[in-house]
């Protein structure tokens, strides 16, 4: 049994919505966000990376950034740009890139069966991460961008969901990217909150740094509000939650800057003793246990061999973990993707260009993969088990700044 709670969200104008929308925090640098948002003082990206309004060279953690970003908040609202709705609603969101489309509903979910684990994870967090979203978060007093999560689909949320979207949309507008964005209000909610407790669980699917910071905010809440009923709005986070089925994962690729001190040769050579290596200029991964490889201007394919796969784990069964296992660690000398500095992770529809560029212009290797799939994801969490780091990416990705969360 889930719970979903309908929320007064904070969002645009209809007029300003496309300006507002950002892509989130985390899938751009200082300087990527700056270039983004110039020109556009609606860009949210003026409150989630708020350093773009600071002088070059600002460290990302000081306290200006987060007076900054409360700064710029308070100025969407003053010059309403952002409006509040008078009542608790809940949202469908779809999203349309090419030939996909996905519709989830936007909903604000429970802290605490995230922290029993109803809601359930698949990536582990990294402290300073967490921090510096927590402290963002309690300097706006919001959540500013939902987390995307999933779940096994069940037809009668489908049928409330293709009710609504008959429905004239709130927002709909296409962003540079070419990705079509579709915003509805649900105001007779009573259906979806009822169905949602025949679901048993919920899966972060991306922004696991996001909940984990949403927790930690609410821990400093509780200490200033020791008589809490639970009921506050810093107990529940923004989200998007998708059926599994709808959802599109991508290969999290890998840039290796150099060689571990081998020559080409020797190289290649290592990496058949371990794997059947082909030279066939085949840059994306046909299907599960194939791997794509750019070396000097060059794409190969590899593909793991009889006995390399334990298929009694789900962690273990994972093409990035046979990679770490029986090359990224004897061969190139990498134990911990997380912390190595000569790694680099290139996710996104264009990352095989990226990569290409990357080696022609630093030298190394880089890797492609065919991308893990739902089912994997959700066996994983179900396991209780975290999958190596960098493994989805998923996409399309969420707005922020459409739908706001306040606390």
């Amino acid at each position: 049994m889930t719970l979903i709670r309908p929320f007064r969200a904070l969002r645009p104008v209809p007029r300003k919505a496309a300006d507002v929308a950002c892509v989130p925090y985390d899938v751009v640098d200082t300087a990527e966000a700056r270039a983004l948002a110039e020109g556009n003082p609606a860009s949210f990206l003026h409150v989630i990376r708020s350093e773009i309004d600071l002088p070059e060279g600002t460290g990302l953690y000081e306290e200006v950034v987060y007076e900054q970003a409360a700064e710029n908040f308070r100025r969407f609202k003053d010059e309403a740009i952002l409006i509040e709705e008078t009542t608790r609603c809940l949202y469908l969101y779809q999203l349309v890139m090419g030939g996909h489309c996905q519709i989830g509903i936007a909903a604000c979910c429970s802290l605490d069966e995230y922290e029993k684990g109803i809601i359930r994870r698949h990536e582990k967090t990294r402290k300073e991460k967490e921090e510096d979203r927590a402290r963002h978060m309690l300097k706006i007093s919001a959540h500013p961008g939902p987390v995307l999560m999933t779940y096994r689909g069940l037809e009668a949320i489908d049928s409330l969901v293709r009710h609504e979207a008959e429905k004239r949309a709130l927002y709909d507008f296409v962003s540079a990217d070419g990705i079509r964005h579709t915003i509805w209000r649900i105001e007779e909610v009573g259906a979806f909150v009822e169905v949602f407790k025949n679901v048993p669980f919920l899966y972060i699917s991306d922004g696991h740094h996001r909940t984990a910071s949403a927790s930690r905010a609410r821990q400093e809440l509780l200490k200033k509000h020791p008589n809490s009923t639970g009921e506050e709005e810093f107990n529940f986070f923004l989200s998007v939650l998708f059926p599994a089925d709808q959802l599109k994962i991508l290969s999290y690729n890998r840039f290796i800057r150099d060689l571990n001190g081998m020559s080409e040769t020797e190289f290649l050579k290592a990496v058949r003793e371990r794997f059947d290596l082909q030279n066939n200029g085949r840059a994306e991964p046909s299907c599960k246990g194939h791997f794509g490889m750019y070396l000097n201007k060059r794409w190969y394919e590899f593909r793991v061999r009889n006995g390399m796969v334990d298929s009694s784990d789900p962690v273990s069964a994972l093409d990035v973990s046979i990679f770490q296992k029986h090359l990224l660690d004897p061969v190139l000398d990498i134990k911990d993707q997380q912390k190595d500095h000569r790694i680099d992770f290139v996710g996104g529809v264009h990352s095989k260009e990226k990569l290409e560029r990357r080696v022609d212009r630093d030298g190394g290797v880089a890797f492609t993969f065919f991308p893990v799939s739902i089912e994997e994801l959700l066996a994983v969490a179900d396991a209780g088990q975290f999958m190596p780091t960098k493994s989805t990416w998923f996409e399309p990705k969420l707005r922020s700044g459409l739908l706001i969360h306040a606390f």
